[in-house]
């Protein structure tokens, strides 16, 4: 299955959206999550317990964890991650976003044309 020329290595791109129907809960497990961090510097988990009070976006950074998605997964090693995350509008009926459609491209003069970021055909 794997050729010299094939490389080992596969980034996984995943969005997700996110509705947000418990504020406090989703602040309070970020919190709980900052407190077990023993590792963490107290400057930096001030400033982080500040940062997730605020935000629900950075409360949900910081419950988000990549290797999580992976662990179970055999014969896979997390060589790196990052992630981030936003408010955002949302409208689930909007063409923009349509996840049946992550295969079309349009360009500036609106025009369709057919393209993948990645993935098997």
């Amino acid at each position: 299955m794997s050729t010299p020329e094939t490389s080992r290595f596969v980034r996984l791109r995943v969005e997700l959206v996110l509705e947000i129907d418990d504020e406090n809960a989703l602040t309070k497990a970020a919190l709980r999550r900052l407190a077990d961090d023993q590792e963490m510097p107290a400057a930096e988990r001030a400033h982080a317990e500040s940062a997730v009070t605020e935000d629900t976006a950075e409360a949900i950074a910081y419950l988000v964890e990549p290797f999580d998605l992976v662990s179970e997964v055999p014969g896979v090693e997390l060589q790196q991650a990052s992630w981030s995350s936003e408010p955002i509008d949302y409208d689930p009926d909007s063409r923009e976003w349509d996840l049946d459609d992550d295969d079309v491209e349009v360009d500036d003069d609106g025009d369709e044309g057919v393209g993948r970021a990645g993935g098997i055909d």
